[in-house]
């Protein structure tokens, strides 16, 4: 992972998730991209004024963000991007070659009952890129264990893993998979992906509702620093994101959630 992105929604989230972000790049030796995105208005009436007032007051932010993080040496390039949060994102995303994307769970506005707010949903729901969601005030720190919630031990799109196996040695961490089996899932015996195999310290399966009642059950047992899930065209996780926003009581953790796009 040799580039990473930080998108900046409030300065305070955003300089959580850059020291988080410098802090990974200390370790993988990635270049961190810390952006903001900026709406661009009209040529007509005078309105171009406006997006460069709009530019000026968001590299102002950036700025700040930069002044107030401990970079470590790790290079950051700092740049407001115009356009609106997910196309811009998307864009860059794009051109830079991101491999991993920091981002809060909420963007701007903290709402109590929401646990992913709309940008921030939006972006998991269609992104192919990994993401790493990071709890609001949550300080870095070296994962020990990952916890793998899955439906299926096998999958459609190949080197899904990759990015989870590159996470796992820089922090010399073990995998935990759990299987869980829900009333929709097939019966029939569909094998164990290699890489998986290779990868996982430990395997439980387990008959839930739901992944999230499944999660529910087992993460303490497990006491994972980081969660990852799997992101399908069917099944939990597709429905949980129909919706941009997710509510905490449909799908909630205090650690870090590293979403996967599991599907080609």
């Amino acid at each position: 992972m040799k580039n990473i992105l930080v998108p900046v929604g409030s300065t305070e989230n955003g300089i959580n998730n850059l020291k988080y972000a410098v802090n990974f790049a200390t370790m993988s030796g990635a270049t961190v991209y810390l952006i903001n995105i900026y709406k661009v208005y009209s040529k007509a009436g005078g309105m171009t004024k406006v997006t460069q007032v709009a530019m000026e007051d968001h590299q102002a932010q950036l700025d700040e963000v930069l002044s107030r993080v401990d970079t470590q040496g790790v290079e950051v390039i700092a740049k407001p991007i115009k356009g609106d949060p997910y196309e811009g994102i998307a864009r860059i995303s794009k051109q830079l070659n991101i491999d991993l994307i920091i981002v809060s769970p909420q963007s701007v506005d903290i709402k109590s009952e929401v646990y992913l707010g709309s940008i921030t949903g939006k972006l998991v729901k269609q992104t192919d890129i990994p993401m790493l969601i990071v709890p609001r005030d949550y300080l870095f720190r070296k994962a020990e264990n990952i916890l793998l919630a899955v439906k299926r031990t096998s999958f459609e799109k190949q080197n899904v893993l990759d990015p989870l196996e590159t996470i796992l040695k820089l922090f010399s961490a073990k995998l935990h998979v759990l299987k869980v089996k829900t009333p929709d899932a097939l019966d029939e015996d569909e094998g164990m992906d290699l890489q998986l195999k290779n990868m996982m310290t430990s395997y439980k399966e387990t008959e839930n509702a739901t992944i999230y009642q499944g999660v529910l059950e087992h993460f303490q047992s497990h006491h994972p620093d980081i969660l990852c899930v799997l992101r399908r065209k069917r099944g939990f996780f597709k429905k949980l994101f129909e919706k941009n926003a997710v509510l905490k009581k449909d799908f909630y953790t205090s650690k870090p959630l590293l979403v996967l796009c599991g599907q080609q």
